[in-house]
């Protein structure tokens, strides 16, 4: 997609500062460092979402991820990872090209995540896992 900024990275048309490619993916330095260290990892073909990934995709990306946050915990020594990946505008996703964020974290760096647990009853879970078995395949 000649308009996807994420493509032209991976086409060589934008200078990223890259630090881990194979076939499938590129992870490189996210621009808007939140704190040092902070790289996406993208899809090279274009995929929107998680839900346009192949499975071979999927497993490069989770592979590639695993390699670059353990260089990231030996080059940063960060007191944990965060690994963040929005798909839709619902999502706060704003490049709508697959991506993931490994994020260094340290005590007090000033991100917050609110999580507004709803809690429903154990057999409304149960009937949204029914839900999703059916839909596996």
């Amino acid at each position: 997609m000649a308009s996807c900024v994420f493509c032209r990275i991976v086409a060589k048309e934008i200078p990223a500062a890259v630090v881990y490619e194979d076939e499938l993916t590129i992870a490189f330095m996210d621009a808007g460092q939140v704190n040092p260290g902070h790289v996406l990892v993208a899809a090279k073909a274009h995929a929107e979402t998680l839900y346009d990934l192949d499975d071979a995709q999927a497993a490069a990306l989770l592979r590639g991820a695993v390699r670059v946050a353990r260089a990231i915990r030996n080059a940063f020594q960060p007191q944990g990872l965060s690994v963040y990946q929005a798909n839709g505008k619902a999502a706060w996703q704003s490049v709508f090209h697959y991506h993931m964020h490994l994020l260094p974290r340290h005590e007090g760096d000033g991100m917050a995540l609110t999580w507004p647990a709803k809690n429903p009853p154990r057999e409304q879970l149960a009937e949204y896992a029914v839900a999703i078995r059916q839909e596996i395949r």
